[in-house]
């Protein structure tokens, strides 16, 4: 099945739902429970106030809010409608968000009153960015200020739109047409916008439905943010598809995870390995009911081995899969296929997608170099930036993710870094995420992330930032005793810092820069 030719764009993916799943619960937010075909109604509504509001095909309109059924309603709307959507990440400050409304000329923006004790309104006002092209901002609750406008009355305004006319500005959305423009995190500088169209979406993810084994029924507890395209796509797109339950988590809380779990009986749970090594580091876990977990999906650069076979063994969980994506390539590049085994899924980011090609660009075989994708999921290019194009993917379709991998034998992709992270310890590469790897095998270290530090005779070396597991008496010396029996030399961490947590974005990626700032 592909589904690029089922659906050919994310409004008839939504009527489909509609209409294949209609009383199947669709959302459970609590105490609200919206059906497949109630889902259908808000979505409809939600695209007729954004063409009441002015909205037209191709206009971008942003959202900036939490993981919650607003969000889902608001985002499918702006889309049916033949907009083109621009998550905004929930971390951002004002001038953040100001900066990606003004760079896309946003027409529209959905923003969530308060969120973590944070007034997302008065934080971009605060931020003073001229926005003319921002005609209305839709405040998802019940009072917004006096020049913005409340998300009922936004809705409200909609209902003057005949239901022919909002239909058919959904059947008029093209495949090619763009669906989203996603900013990737701005590490290596100002952020830019992927351009993914509605036949890649549907594609790439009717693929991740597939190898994932997503089914009608399962309960999918969506702890990714809806920003990130493993929240949103892995997420709403793929339960859409398959007509799955979304449970939205808005924040991510171990205690609201385990919870969730045994309340809302979850049997899906992607995420970064953090949230689940903290699941069942958790002291209360066996309080919880989480027998109905079967499916976990997860990716990072660092996937310890222990982690999987924990969450087969002690949670007895049937699927455990890791994958690689990024912003470039509609989220997803490689994928482990169910029956791998666990060292499979626990080192490395398993196969290229069906229909894409993957290489490493490196001296030798088996030798890491850069990653290299090309095919149906590399983005049609960054927002209005043919330079910032032309530099990421070459005149032959390749996509240069600037992230370093090996490819075993069987093509499966391990991951070992990003090419700016490599430090060089005496003339030796060494690769953070690997030494990485190897700590993660300490019986007492629950988290790790290692940079590179200058040093006088060697130029770079190592250092380590570790979490402790609750209770365990780890000195320095200790890890650092371990490490010369365990790795090469030029690998072992010169100094340890002990911390209370690695500093994270909402996406689950240790933010490499502010260990670097500690220096």
């Amino acid at each position: 099945m592909r589904g690029d030719l089922e659906w050919m764009s994310i409004p008839r993916l939504v009527r489909d739902a509609t209409e294949r799943y209609g009383e199947r619960e669709a959302v459970a937010e609590g105490r609200t429970r919206v059906t497949y075909a109630e889902l259908g109604e808000r979505v409809e509504r939600a695209a007729a106030g954004c063409v009441a509001a002015g909205v037209r095909p191709g206009d971008r309109v942003a959202i900036w809010a939490p993981n919650t059924l607003d969000w889902i309603v608001s985002a499918l709307g702006a889309v049916s409608a033949g907009a083109v959507l621009v998550p905004l990440n929930t971390r951002f400050k004002g001038a953040e968000a100001a900066y990606i409304l003004q760079r896309t000329r946003a027409k529209l923006l959905f923003i969530t009153g308060t969120f973590l004790g944070t007034s997302y309104v008065a934080s971009l006002r605060r931020a003073d960015v001229p926005l003319p092209h921002l005609e209305q901002v839709v405040v998802l609750a019940d009072s917004a200020p006096e020049d913005y406008r409340t998300w009922k009355d936004f809705l409200v305004a909609g209902d003057m739109v005949p239901t022919a006319e909002v239909r058919a500005r959904a059947d008029a959305v093209a495949p090619s047409s763009p669906s989203d423009i996603v900013f990737t995190s701005g590490t290596t500088g100002r952020p830019k916008g992927a351009v993914i169209t509605h036949a890649q979406t549907l594609r790439c993810y009717g693929v991740w439905c597939e190898l994932a084994g997503l089914r009608e029924g399962d309960r999918y507890l969506i702890v990714n943010p809806f920003f990130h395209t493993f929240g949103y796509k892995a997420g709403i797109i793929a339960c859409l598809m398959r007509g799955a339950t979304m449970v939205p988590q808005p924040v991510f809380n171990v205690d609201t995870v385990l919870a969730n779990i045994a309340a809302e009986r979850i049997s899906v749970l992607p995420g970064p390995p953090t949230l689940h090594q903290s699941l069942l580091d958790h002291p209360a876990r066996d309080a919880h009911d989480l027998s109905a977990l079967r499916l976990v999906v997860t990716g990072a650069a660092v996937v310890p081995l222990q982690l999987v076979e924990r969450l087969r063994g002690e949670l007895r969980i049937a699927t455990v899969l890791t994958a690689y994506g990024l912003s470039e390539a509609s989220g997803i590049v490689t994928m482990c296929r169910r029956g791998d085994t666990p060292e499979t899924v626990a080192t490395t980011s398993g196969r290229a997608i069906p229909d894409t090609e993957v290489r490493v660009v490196s001296g030798a075989p088996g030798e890491p170099g850069e990653i290299l994708v090309r095919g149906h999921n590399v983005m049609s290019g960054y927002f209005e930036d043919p330079e910032g194009t032309a530099a990421a993917i070459d005149a032959d379709g390749w996509l240069h993710t600037g992230d370093v991998g090996v490819l075993d034998e069987g093509g499966n992709l391990r991951i070992t870094d990003r090419i700016k992270d490599m430090f060089i310890v005496g003339g030796f590469n060494a690769y953070p995420a690997e030494i990485e790897q190897l700590l993660g095998l300490h019986p007492d270290i629950a988290d790790v992330a290692v940079i590179g530090v200058p040093d006088g005779r060697l130029g770079e070396v190592g250092r380590a930032y570790v979490v402790r597991r609750a209770g365990a008496p780890l000195t320095s010396d200790d890890v650092i005793a371990w490490s010369r029996r365990e790795m090469a030399n030029y690998k072992v961490p010169r100094s340890v810092e002990f911390v209370a947590e690695l500093p994270r974005n909402a996406s689950g990626k240790v933010l490499k820069g502010e260990l670097r700032a500690r220096r």
